[in-house]
Protein backbone atom coordinates (compact mmCIF):
# COMPACT_ATOMS: atom_id res chain seq x y z
CA UNK A 1 0.00 0.00 0.00
CA UNK A 2 2.82 2.54 0.49
CA UNK A 3 3.57 2.32 -3.25
CA UNK A 4 -0.11 2.79 -4.10
CA UNK A 5 -0.17 5.79 -1.75
CA UNK A 6 2.80 7.38 -3.51
CA UNK A 7 1.21 6.81 -6.93
CA UNK A 8 -2.03 8.44 -5.76
CA UNK A 9 -0.14 11.37 -4.25
CA UNK A 10 1.76 11.89 -7.51
CA UNK A 11 -1.56 11.78 -9.40
CA UNK A 12 -3.11 14.29 -7.00
CA UNK A 13 -0.15 16.66 -7.34
CA UNK A 14 0.04 16.30 -11.12
CA UNK A 15 -3.67 16.95 -11.68
CA UNK A 16 -4.51 19.31 -8.83
CA UNK A 17 -1.46 21.53 -9.10
CA UNK A 18 0.53 20.79 -12.26
CA UNK A 19 -2.19 20.30 -14.87
CA UNK A 20 -4.55 22.86 -13.31
CA UNK A 21 -1.91 25.60 -13.22
CA UNK A 22 -0.96 24.78 -16.83
CA UNK A 23 -4.64 25.00 -17.84
CA UNK A 24 -5.01 28.29 -15.95
CA UNK A 25 -2.00 29.76 -17.73
CA UNK A 26 -3.31 28.60 -21.10
CA UNK A 27 -6.68 30.23 -20.43
CA UNK A 28 -5.67 33.42 -18.63
CA UNK A 29 -1.92 33.93 -19.04
CA UNK A 30 -1.37 33.38 -15.29
CA UNK A 31 -0.62 30.11 -13.48
CA UNK A 32 -2.83 31.20 -10.58
CA UNK A 33 -0.04 30.68 -8.04
CA UNK A 34 0.33 33.59 -5.61
CA UNK A 35 2.54 31.96 -3.03
CA UNK A 36 2.45 32.39 0.74
CA UNK A 37 0.69 35.41 2.19
CA UNK A 38 1.74 37.53 5.15
CA UNK A 39 4.99 38.33 6.90
CA UNK A 40 7.05 35.46 8.39
CA UNK A 41 5.50 34.31 11.65
CA UNK A 42 2.02 35.72 10.92
CA UNK A 43 -1.06 33.49 10.87
CA UNK A 44 -1.29 33.88 7.09
CA UNK A 45 2.35 32.84 6.69
CA UNK A 46 1.93 29.90 9.08
CA UNK A 47 -1.08 28.69 7.08
CA UNK A 48 0.89 28.69 3.84
CA UNK A 49 4.02 27.13 5.28
CA UNK A 50 1.95 24.65 7.28
CA UNK A 51 0.18 23.48 4.14
CA UNK A 52 3.51 22.84 2.38
CA UNK A 53 4.83 21.02 5.45
CA UNK A 54 1.66 18.90 5.66
CA UNK A 55 2.18 17.83 2.04
CA UNK A 56 5.80 16.95 2.78
CA UNK A 57 4.85 14.95 5.87
CA UNK A 58 2.11 13.16 3.91
CA UNK A 59 4.49 11.98 1.19
CA UNK A 60 7.13 11.07 3.79
CA UNK A 61 4.75 8.73 5.66
CA UNK A 62 4.50 5.97 3.01
CA UNK A 63 8.23 6.25 2.27
CA UNK A 64 9.09 5.72 5.95
CA UNK A 65 6.64 2.81 6.12
CA UNK A 66 8.13 1.28 2.98
CA UNK A 67 11.60 1.52 4.55
CA UNK A 68 10.35 -0.06 7.79
CA UNK A 69 11.06 3.04 9.88
CA UNK A 70 7.42 3.37 11.02
CA UNK A 71 4.57 0.88 11.23
CA UNK A 72 0.81 1.28 10.82
CA UNK A 73 -1.33 1.84 13.89
CA UNK A 74 -2.75 -1.58 14.81
CA UNK A 75 -6.44 -0.66 14.87
CA UNK A 76 -6.23 0.93 11.41
CA UNK A 77 -4.13 -1.76 9.76
CA UNK A 78 -6.73 -3.91 8.01
CA UNK A 79 -7.16 -4.64 4.29
CA UNK A 80 -10.70 -3.25 4.17
CA UNK A 81 -9.50 0.04 5.68
CA UNK A 82 -6.64 0.35 3.18
CA UNK A 83 -8.93 -0.45 0.23
CA UNK A 84 -11.44 2.09 1.55
CA UNK A 85 -8.56 4.57 1.69
CA UNK A 86 -7.86 3.99 -2.01
CA UNK A 87 -11.52 4.65 -2.89
CA UNK A 88 -11.73 7.76 -0.70
CA UNK A 89 -8.45 9.15 -2.07
CA UNK A 90 -9.58 8.61 -5.70
CA UNK A 91 -12.88 10.37 -4.91
CA UNK A 92 -10.89 13.22 -3.34
CA UNK A 93 -8.71 13.59 -6.44
CA UNK A 94 -11.71 13.61 -8.78
CA UNK A 95 -13.61 16.06 -6.57
CA UNK A 96 -10.59 18.38 -6.35
CA UNK A 97 -10.24 18.57 -10.13
CA UNK A 98 -14.00 18.96 -10.61
CA UNK A 99 -14.22 21.82 -8.09
CA UNK A 100 -11.17 23.51 -9.62
CA UNK A 101 -12.78 23.38 -13.05
CA UNK A 102 -16.05 24.71 -11.59
CA UNK A 103 -14.12 27.71 -10.29
CA UNK A 104 -13.16 28.65 -13.84
CA UNK A 105 -10.81 31.58 -14.37
CA UNK A 106 -11.14 32.61 -10.70
CA UNK A 107 -9.03 29.62 -9.62
CA UNK A 108 -5.81 30.46 -7.82
CA UNK A 109 -3.53 29.21 -5.06
CA UNK A 110 -2.89 31.86 -2.45
CA UNK A 111 -4.12 35.43 -2.38
CA UNK A 112 -2.99 38.52 -4.23
CA UNK A 113 -4.73 41.42 -2.49
CA UNK A 114 -4.34 43.65 -5.53
CA UNK A 115 -6.21 41.14 -7.70
CA UNK A 116 -9.99 40.96 -8.00
CA UNK A 117 -11.55 37.74 -9.23
CA UNK A 118 -15.20 36.89 -9.78
CA UNK A 119 -16.96 35.42 -6.75
CA UNK A 120 -18.09 31.99 -7.94
CA UNK A 121 -21.42 30.95 -6.42
CA UNK A 122 -22.64 28.36 -8.93
CA UNK A 123 -22.06 24.63 -9.35
CA UNK A 124 -20.45 23.02 -6.32
CA UNK A 125 -19.78 26.51 -4.98
CA UNK A 126 -23.54 26.79 -4.52
CA UNK A 127 -23.31 23.92 -2.02
CA UNK A 128 -20.15 24.82 -0.11
CA UNK A 129 -17.91 27.88 -0.17
CA UNK A 130 -14.64 25.94 -0.27
CA UNK A 131 -15.25 22.73 -2.24
CA UNK A 132 -11.62 22.48 -3.36
CA UNK A 133 -10.43 22.44 0.23
CA UNK A 134 -13.19 19.99 1.15
CA UNK A 135 -12.05 17.67 -1.64
CA UNK A 136 -8.43 18.01 -0.53
CA UNK A 137 -9.38 17.00 3.00
CA UNK A 138 -11.23 13.98 1.59
CA UNK A 139 -8.11 13.03 -0.36
CA UNK A 140 -5.95 13.56 2.74
CA UNK A 141 -8.20 11.30 4.81
CA UNK A 142 -8.11 8.52 2.21
CA UNK A 143 -4.37 8.93 1.81
CA UNK A 144 -3.82 8.62 5.58
CA UNK A 145 -5.87 5.39 5.63
CA UNK A 146 -3.57 3.84 3.02
CA UNK A 147 -0.55 3.97 5.31
CA UNK A 148 -2.08 4.77 8.70
CA UNK A 149 1.16 5.21 10.59
CA UNK A 150 1.75 8.00 13.15
CA UNK A 151 3.51 10.21 10.58
CA UNK A 152 0.56 9.98 8.15
CA UNK A 153 -1.92 10.77 10.91
CA UNK A 154 0.09 13.81 12.03
CA UNK A 155 0.26 14.94 8.40
CA UNK A 156 -3.53 14.68 8.06
CA UNK A 157 -4.15 16.65 11.25
CA UNK A 158 -1.69 19.30 10.07
CA UNK A 159 -3.51 19.48 6.73
CA UNK A 160 -6.86 20.11 8.46
CA UNK A 161 -5.38 22.78 10.76
CA UNK A 162 -3.62 24.65 7.95
CA UNK A 163 -6.67 24.55 5.66
CA UNK A 164 -8.76 26.00 8.49
CA UNK A 165 -6.16 28.75 9.00
CA UNK A 166 -5.92 29.47 5.27
CA UNK A 167 -9.67 29.77 4.89
CA UNK A 168 -10.41 31.75 8.06
CA UNK A 169 -7.32 33.99 8.21
CA UNK A 170 -6.50 34.49 4.53
CA UNK A 171 -9.27 33.58 2.08
CA UNK A 172 -12.35 34.82 3.94
CA UNK A 173 -10.91 38.24 4.96
CA UNK A 174 -9.71 38.77 1.39
CA UNK A 175 -13.06 37.86 -0.13
CA UNK A 176 -14.94 40.00 2.40
CA UNK A 177 -12.72 43.00 1.64
CA UNK A 178 -13.07 42.41 -2.10
CA UNK A 179 -16.77 41.56 -2.43
CA UNK A 180 -18.32 43.07 0.72
CA UNK A 181 -22.06 42.48 1.16
CA UNK A 182 -22.19 40.04 -1.75
CA UNK A 183 -19.76 37.78 0.10
CA UNK A 184 -21.61 38.30 3.41
CA UNK A 185 -24.83 37.10 1.74
CA UNK A 186 -22.98 34.12 0.30
CA UNK A 187 -21.57 33.20 3.74
CA UNK A 188 -25.02 33.47 5.28
CA UNK A 189 -26.52 30.94 2.90
CA UNK A 190 -23.72 28.49 2.07
CA UNK A 191 -21.64 26.32 4.40
CA UNK A 192 -17.87 26.63 4.69
CA UNK A 193 -16.79 23.03 3.95
CA UNK A 194 -20.00 21.04 4.32
CA UNK A 195 -23.46 22.07 3.06
CA UNK A 196 -25.31 24.23 5.62
CA UNK A 197 -22.48 23.95 8.19
CA UNK A 198 -20.31 26.97 8.93
CA UNK A 199 -22.68 29.61 7.63
CA UNK A 200 -21.89 33.06 9.00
Amino acid sequence: MPVVALILFATFAALGFGWRSWEQRRRTGSTGFHGISGRPGSIEWCAGVGFIVSMGVAVLAPILQLLGVVSPVGLLHAPWIQFSGVAVAVIGIAATVYAQLDMGDSWRIGVNKSETTTLVRTGVFGWVRNPIFTAMMVFGFGFALLTPNPVALVGFVLLIVTIELQVRAVEEPYLLATHGDTYRDYCAGVGRFVPKVGRV
